[in-house]
């Protein structure tokens, strides 16, 4: 587990907004006598927050034999690797060939398609705009720097040394139940559409006024 700038403001705020329940466990995160149990339960019950806290990695790929009847001369198994930004990736690969233990088992990486590229920091202009714009249309709201588990194009950006936020359709708990992300019938709600470009709109306004 490594928590960073963006990891852990999210977990500080979600404990601010959370019942005492789930409060205590997600400070417990930020605290490394504490951290271990913490961690077991996301693991069980909030896969989602885990995966932000380490580097992980996931089969989703098996190729092996010729036929039924024939014993595999060889076996492939192609990994899923999300790496957390600042992840040594040719370490990482030796520590996967140590855990491994066996010279047989070669380990074959795959050209990236991302550069390896920094957390965007939260003191920036842009990052408080969007905190304004936020407040100003969801009085109250709290603010959650996120640190996505997926893949954008932020990436490249970011390698060149240019912040970037990403900032997702204003969605309702009916959007995320009924209509996931990459599931079916993915989809958005015509109401919130509107929100979200309401929010660009404002978030671009306001950068462009104090520039």
């Amino acid at each position: 587990m490594r928590l960073n700038e963006t990891t852990r403001t999210y977990f500080e705020k979600l404990a601010t907004m959370s019942t005492p329940e789930k409060a205590a466990r997600y400070n417990a995160l930020l605290n490394p006598a504490t951290a271990a149990e913490a961690q077991r339960y996301l693991a069980a019950n909030e896969p989602g927050r885990y995966s932000m806290l380490r580097t992980s990695v996931v089969p989703t790929m098996l190729k092996a034999g010729v036929g039924p009847n024939v014993i595999p001369s060889e076996a492939e198994a192609t990994l899923d690797i999300r790496a957390l930004p600042d992840e040594n990736i040719p370490a990482f690969y030796e520590e996967m060939k140590r855990i491994i233990g066996d010279p047989e088992v070669k380990i074959v990486p795959i050209a990236m398609t991302r550069p390896t590229s920094p957390a965007s920091p939260l003191d920036t202009e842009m990052y408080r705009a969007l905190g304004r714009v936020a407040n100003a249309m969801y009085p109250g709201a709290t603010v959650l720097p996120t640190m996505s588990t997926g893949a954008s194009d932020m990436a490249q950006l970011r390698a060149k040394g240019i912040p970037s936020y990403g900032i997702g359709p204003a969605s309702t708990e009916a959007d995320r139940t009924n209509f996931g992300a990459h599931s079916d019938v993915e989809r958005l709600l015509e109401a919130s559409l509107y929100k979200f470009v309401e929010f660009t709109w404002n978030a671009v306004t306001d950068v462009s006024v104090r520039q």
